[in-house]
C-alpha cells in the first residue's frame, strides 16, 4: 500500500492540479494536507500583522470551499496550523507516509518551506500557478530578461501553454482519514459587513472564482473592451477581478486562459481578448522574476541592489494608510483599500508612486501594507510591482513617477471616483 501527502499551498482546487494529478497516479491513497504558517500572518518587519481580516476571511473560505470538494470525492481536508516542516513529519509518521506532493511556488518564504521540508520527507515539487511552465520557456528560469517586453516576445514566439487537467471523480483516502478545519481562534478576523459602496463583493473559493470568469466573459462580455475600460476606476466590469482567486488558487492561470481561447472561438479574438493574456503574462514574468532572483525580491535595494534612501517616518506612514495625506485621489484609494481590501490596477500605481516619491518612504513598509490589506495578495506580484515603483527592479525607467492630480484628471475626470471614497 504507497500513501503520500498531498500538501495544499496556493491551489485550493482539484482541478488543474498537477500535485493532485501525481499524487494519483503515484500512490494507492493521498492524504490532503493544508498547512498554515502562523509566521507568515504574524507580525511584519514593521510592526503590522501581515494578513488582516479581509484575506483572513477569504482564505477561510477557500478554505471551506476546498473542504466541500474533497468531501464530494470521499476523501477529506486536514488543515494544521504550524511550521509546514514540523506538521507534515508528524503527519507522516503517523500515517507512515514518507512522500509529499505539493505545487511549486517561488516566493522567498515559500521556498524556504519547501527546503526545510525536503530535509525530512520526499518532498515531489510540481508545476506552480503559472500560465507557462518553468519547462516550456525558452530560457532558463536564470536566464530570464530583466525586462517584460524582451519575455513576452520570446515566450509568445515558443512557449505552449499546458491543456488543463480535469478534476478528478475520486480521491482515494484511508478509511479513518478525517476531516480537520479552522477553529474559531485559529487564523482569527474580526467580522465585518460588507461595504455597500464596492462594486464587488469578493467571496472566497472555487465556485465564487468560476462565477466571475463565467459573469466576466459570458455573461456580461465585458471581456470585448477590456484593454479600453481597464484602468476604470468605479464599476464592477471595467477590469477581470480574477486576481484574487488566482492568488489563492481557487482559478489556475491555464483555466482562465482556456475560457478566454473558448470565448474568441464562440465570439472572435480583438485587442482586449488578448490583453487578458498579456496580463497573464506579466504575473507569470513576476512569478519568474522572485525563482531567478529569491531574497532579493524582498531587500530594500531590491533585484538590481541599488541604494534606496527612502525613511520610515511613522506619522506620514500612518497618514497613508488611512488616507490622510491631503491629496484627493491618493486619499480616496486609501479609503477604498481599506474598506474593501481592494483597489485598481491604476490606484495601486497611484499611491505607490505617492509613497515613494512623493513621502519618501521605505518602498517595503508601503509593500508590507498592502501585504495586510490586499485581498488578492500575491508575493510576487505585490513586491515585484512595488521595486518597479521604487526603481530598484525590473522597470527600465528606474521608476514609476505618477502626478495624481493629471491621473485624476485623466481617469477620474468628473471627480465621481473621489466623491465615492472621500
Amino acid at each position: 500500500m504507497s500513501r503520500a501527502i498531498l500538501w495544499f499551498r496556493n491551489d485550493l482546487r482539484l482541478a488543474d492540479n498537477m500535485a493532485l494529478t501525481a499524487a494519483m497516479a503515484e500512490h494507492d491513497e493521498v492524504l490532503p494536507v493544508l498547512v498554515i504558517d502562523p509566521v507568515q500572518h504574524g507580525p511584519s518587519l514593521f510592526g503590522s500583522d501581515r494578513s488582516g481580516s479581509f484575506r483572513r476571511r477569504f482564505l477561510h473560505q477557500g478554505v471551506l470551499a476546498l473542504a466541500a470538494a474533497l468531501r464530494s470525492k470521499g476523501s477529506a481536508l486536514s488543515v494544521r496550523i504550524g511550521d509546514p516542516a514540523s506538521v507534515l513529519l508528524q503527519v507522516s509518521r503517523i500515517w507512515k507516509a514518507d512522500v509529499v506532493h505539493a505545487q511549486r511556488l517561488y516566493a522567498w518564504e515559500e521556498q524556504e518551506q519547501a527546503s526545510a521540508v525536503a530535509t525530512e520527507l520526499d518532498l515531489r515539487l510540481h508545476a506552480p500557478n503559472t500560465l507557462l511552465l518553468p519547462g516550456d520557456l525558452p530560457f532558463n528560469v536564470e536566464q530570464l530578461p530583466h525586462v517584460f517586453t524582451a519575455f513576452r516576445t520570446k515566450v509568445e514566439q515558443s512557449s505552449p501553454v499546458r491543456e488543463v487537467l480535469p478534476e478528478p471523480e475520486r480521491i482515494p483516502s484511508p478509511p479513518y482519514w478525517g476531516e480537520r478545519l479552522l477553529g474559531q481562534d485559529e487564523l482569527p478576523y474580526v467580522p465585518y459587513p460588507d461595504e455597500p459602496r464596492s462594486v464587488i463583493t469578493f467571496h472566497g473559493g472555487r465556485a465564487a472564482g468560476l462565477a466571475r470568469l463565467r459573469h466576466y466573459l459570458w455573461d456580461s462580455h465585458a471581456i470585448s473592451t477590456y484593454k479600453e475600460t481597464r484602468n476604470g476606476m468605479l464599476g464592477a466590469d471595467y477590469s477581470t477581478k480574477f486576481s484574487p482567486w488566482l492568488a489563492s488558487g481557487a482559478l489556475s492561470a491555464r483555466e482562465v486562459h482556456q475560457e478566454v481561447k473558448r470565448y474568441e472561438v464562440v465570439n472572435g479574438a480583438n485587442e482586449s481578448t488578448y490583453w487578458i493574456i498579456f496580463e497573464l503574462l506579466w504575473r507569470d514574468f513576476f512569478q519568474f522574476t522572485a525563482a531567478k532572483h529569491g531574497r532579493d525580491l524582498f531587500l530594500r535595494s531590491g533585484i538590481a541592489n541599488k541604494p534606496w534612501q527612502g525613511g520610515q517616518d511613522q506619522d506620514r506612514f500612518k497618514q497613508w494608510c488611512e488616507g490622510r495625506t491631503g491629496q484627493p485621489f491618493i486619499d480616496a484609494n486609501m479609503h477604498e483599500l481599506a474598506a474593501t481590501g481592494w483597489m485598481s490596477n491604476r490606484g495601486r500605481q497611484n499611491v505607490a508612486s505617492f509613497f515613494v516619491h512623493q513621502l519618501g518612504l521605505d518602498w517595503r513598509m508601503g509593500a508590507s501594507w498592502f501585504e495586510r490589506m490586499l485581498i488578492d495578495y500575491d508575493p510576487c506580484s505585490n513586491w515585484g510591482n512595488w521595486q518597479y515603483v521604487a526603481g530598484v527592479g525590473n522597470d527600465p525607467r528606474e521608476g514609476r513617477r505618477f502626478d495624481p492630480v493629471r491621473q485624476a484628471g485623466m481617469y477620474d475626470p468628473d471627480g465621481a471616483y473621489v466623491r465615492q471614497w472621500s
